[in-house]
């Protein structure tokens, strides 16, 4: 078996993902650029860990290229800067997987399937909270129905810890998918709409209540290949608290064409401190209500735990399936690769019109 790198591995998401794999007995290579960080992760996990430090995605490709790992999963945000360059460097037989939640690097790497065939490679796009935990909600509710019509989707995450500060990485995630503007699926195309638009309050099955907004997330995309519907909103709970950023945070990603913009306003964001609204919740919940032309209405929930924790749970499944070649070549959502039941080796519950499944 081949090398499985891990990129971004000092990163919160990456070091939880080095964990799942060294319990699972895969031995990771750490890639990134803080040396340090590198070195004191892989002292937690083997003396035979191996370090690689690079300075820019540039570097990253070059070394995938040369050294040809089995697998390589990729936690370096923003993705649309990321994940494309790296996908492409993958030599025939290198495997590759994200966690991105952004539109703008998901379809392209989806538009990579049929290269992705014809070199034995399988890309996976999304593997993390979010476009899995909305696919598989949809799928769940769709399953053996004829093709649905509508579907609003919304993802209600619990972060730990509760409050958390955003993070140069997670500022240019936002930026880079607020740059797209609110978007929706409507008559099956892609159309844009007001970002933070579409509020809707839902009552959580543990009795909560929160408010859902549009966003221009990668889950808008799970949703709509899950199902077919032509007419598709993905929400989240997990938006600025303050009405004024919300206001402000679209006309700044339109500014960001701007160098000196674009760098003050990811400084800015980066320091900012996110609440969710859920906060001191023990579930993150995912809903999604499904309409059929018949008049039919289904809603349903995935119940998982913390949402980082349940994307590195996602991440590092798919990794270790890879690993061993258990996958078909091409590109793909995880739920469309694996199916619903991903969710659940996750440690998810589905709830499907009231009642545990």
């Amino acid at each position: 078996m081949g090398e499985t790198w891990i990129l971004g591995a000092s990163g919160r998401c990456g070091r939880a993902i080095t964990h799942h794999l060294a319990g699972a007995g895969l031995l990771p290579v750490l890639v990134g650029r803080d040396g340090m960080g590198l070195r004191n992760l892989a002292a937690t996990v083997s003396d035979d860990t191996r370090v690689v430090t690079v300075e820019t995605i540039e570097d990253i490709a070059s070394e995938i290229t040369r050294n040809a790992p089995k697998v390589v999963i990729n936690t370096i945000g923003p993705f649309d800067k990321s994940a494309l360059p790296i996908a492409q460097a993958c030599p025939p037989g290198t495997h590759y997987v994200d966690v991105s939640n952004e539109i703008s690097s998901i379809l392209p790497i989806l538009e990579l399937g049929a290269a992705a065939k014809l070199t034995d490679r399988t890309l996976v796009t999304g593997a993390g909270f979010g476009i899995l935990a909305v696919e598989s909600v949809v799928m769940a509710l769709c399953s053996n129905r004829p093709g649905a019509q509508r579907i609003r989707a919304a993802t209600i995450p619990v972060m730990a810890p509760t409050s958390f500060r955003i993070g140069a990485a997670m500022a240019g995630s936002i930026i880079s998918s607020l740059f797209l503007g609110g978007l929706q699926y409507r008559e099956a195309q892609l159309i844009h709409m007001p970002v933070f638009g579409d509020m809707e309050i839902l009552n959580l099955p543990d009795g909560a209540q929160v408010e859902t907004f549009a966003v221009p997330s990668g889950d808008l995309i799970g949703a709509q290949r899950a199902s077919g519907a032509a007419f598709v909103i993905a929400a989240s709970s997990l938006v600025p608290n303050s009405a004024m950023w919300r206001r402000l945070l679209p006309v700044a990603a339109r500014l960001c064409w701007f160098r000196t913009f674009h760098n003050l306003v990811g400084r800015l964001l980066a320091d900012v401190t996110l609440t969710p609204q859920s906060a001191g919740a023990t579930h993150s919940w995912t809903h999604a209500r499904v309409e059929w032309p018949s008049g039919e209405i289904r809603q349903g929930w995935l119940r998982t735990g913390e949402a980082m924790a349940f994307t590195a749970a996602v991440a590092a499944d798919i990794v270790l399936r890879l690993a061993h070649d258990d996958a078909p070549p091409g590109a793909y959502t995880p739920g469309a690769l694996f199916g619903p039941d991903l969710a659940l080796r996750a440690g998810g519950e589905f709830l499907l019109d009231g009642e545990g499944s």
